[in-house]
């Protein structure tokens, strides 16, 4: 069985949340001779690849670059990356050097010019939190909307910087307040929660953004807050108004993620601001966030849950028990906390994953479950014969044992057929399990169906002989009999006539 599917909402690219700069910086290494016109790289650069006007802007040299633009060298060659000298100076805060190249060039075109990522003077500033750069591009003529390659707006960078100046001076010059980073479709806003910058989200929200605005993943900003466990983010978001029960696109709700990844203040705070513990998290209507508490073993969030999530979810058909989650997710402690608090061992018939009950689902897994199964047990679970098929199936021989041991019936089965089907897999250790279950008082009449006769070898048919009751045999077992082995017609003339076989007990393996 694949894990019980939890809403995956993890790191990954919305975690780093950077543009992919590189620094363009002095101390780059040198590049093997050919490399260029092997290979272009477009994130490292070469000292030989660049002007020098654009190593005076790199290393802030006022003075060589004032005689660089004296002597008429050009502020528009680019080095292997595309970036030109404004773009050292704006990425490196070379402010003097930056006012020398825009007077030199105060063309609109040479303020907007893009390296080959897209990256304008403005997007390096923004990036590196160099406020005084940012002003002095803006009052140049800078487009406080141009977006990178990957739509990456100033805006955006800046707010990932986490330099409030910054944002500042580009709001103020008409940057918009939802401005993407179209990797991951995240806003500005999704970004400062993330950072959890309460003085940034708040400019934000005064700006206008948009509250739920939703990424590619449809992730609003407090989804983020309460993903990451960014309380104070997710404070500031739900005061502003921001929907406590917006859903992803696969339905997970922020309670449910905070539950999921174990941010217990988090949940506090969502189900005191009236999140939604019943609104289902996935499209089959089953999942919520009690189950993501128990399957993920976080106890303190599931002892909150349980008290404001509905029961309907343990008893009614078509839905799953948290048990099976605790189940699931080995979480004994977890299961514990469910059962005290009233929750069924036994549950409802788990159809969606193909479980009749929790027990079956504790077989699962390979290693040591008796944990589980001694909890369940503790707790009135009722064994049944599709437990005995299970150890059989998964070669618990010793559950097998122990299950009898705790009176599983041995009468009235409904699954028979389950039974001897895994039985019949089961005939070459047959010795671990069959006697102890004979002698515990099963009638073997229950075996000898055609399915276990023509199946199984001489030596079970023989061994189950010596406790049955030839004269109760029907005449179908009778003639299935009569057909195997000649050993058999032997076998059978020592018990006709005889009203009741006598038991050999025979060594237990």
């Amino acid at each position: 069985m694949a894990m019980m599917p939890l809403a995956q909402h993890r790191p990954g690219r919305r975690a780093e949340l950077g543009s992919g700069l590189q620094d363009g910086g002095g101390g780059a290494a040198l590049r093997p001779p050919g490399r260029l016109t092997r290979r272009m790289d477009f994130t490292e650069a070469y000292s030989n690849t660049c002007s020098a006007v654009g190593l005076a802007a790199r290393e802030g040299n006022v003075k060589v670059l004032r005689k660089l633009l004296k002597k008429g060298c050009s502020v528009d060659v680019a080095d292997n990356r595309g970036w030109m000298p404004i773009h050292e100076a704006a990425y490196h805060n070379s402010v003097e050097c930056l006012r020398l190249l825009i007077h030199s060039d105060s063309s609109e075109n040479y303020i907007k010019t893009k390296t080959f990522e897209g990256l304008c003077a403005l997007h390096l500033a923004a990036s590196q939190g160099h406020w005084k750069i940012i002003q002095i591009l803006l009052e140049a003529g800078a487009d406080p909307n141009a977006t990178t390659s990957e739509k990456t707006t100033p805006l955006f960078l800046a707010v990932e910087n986490g330099q409030i100046n910054g944002v500042k001076l580009l709001l103020r010059h008409g940057a918009n307040v939802n401005g993407s980073h179209s990797m991951c479709g995240w806003s500005a806003l999704h970004q400062a929660s993330f950072q959890e910058n309460s003085e940034i989200i708040k400019l934000l929200l005064k700006k206008g953004a948009n509250k739920e605005w939703q990424d590619d993943f449809g992730i609003t900003p407090l989804f983020v807050a309460a993903q990451y466990g960014k309380l104070e983010s997710l404070t500031l978001l739900i005061s502003s108004g921001a929907n406590v029960n917006c859903q992803a696109l696969d339905k997970a709700t922020p309670l449910f993620i905070a539950a999921q990844e174990g941010h217990t203040q988090c949940v506090e705070l969502l189900l005191s601001s009236r999140a939604d513990p019943d609104l289902y998290c996935n499209e089959d209507n089953w999942q919520l966030p009690i189950h993501a508490a128990a399957q993920m073993g976080h106890t303190k969030i599931l002892e909150l849950l349980i008290p404001f999530t509905n029961r309907t979810c343990d008893t009614k058909q078509g839905k799953v028990s948290p048990v099976y989650s605790a189940v699931f997710g080995r979480r004994e402690d977890c299961l514990e906390i469910l059962l005290q608090n009233g929750y069924s061992p036994d549950a409802q018939m788990c159809l969606i994953f193909g479980f009749n009950s929790p027990m079956c689902m504790a077989f699962q897994k390979e290693y040591e479950f008796l944990g589980i199964v001694n909890i369940l047990l503790k707790y009135g679970a009722q064994l049944n014969e599709l437990h005995l098929a299970y150890c059989l199936k998964y070669e618990k021989y010793s559950v097998f044992r122990y299950f009898l041991k705790k009176g599983c019936p041995l009468t009235s089965w409904s699954y028979t057929s389950e039974f001897i089907n895994y039985a019949i897999k089961a005939q070459t250790k047959y010795k671990e399990w069959l006697p102890h279950l004979l002698l515990a008082g099963f009638d073997p009449l229950n075996l000898l169906c055609p399915a276990w006769v023509n199946s199984v070898s001489d030596d079970i048919l023989i061994f189950m002989l010596e406790f049955t009751n030839w004269k109760r045999l029907p005449p179908t077992v009778e003639k299935m009999l009569s057909v195997r082995a000649s050993h058999f017609s032997r076998v059978r003339q020592q018990h006709i006539g005889s009203k009741v076989v006598r038991k050999r007990r025979l060594p237990v393996e």
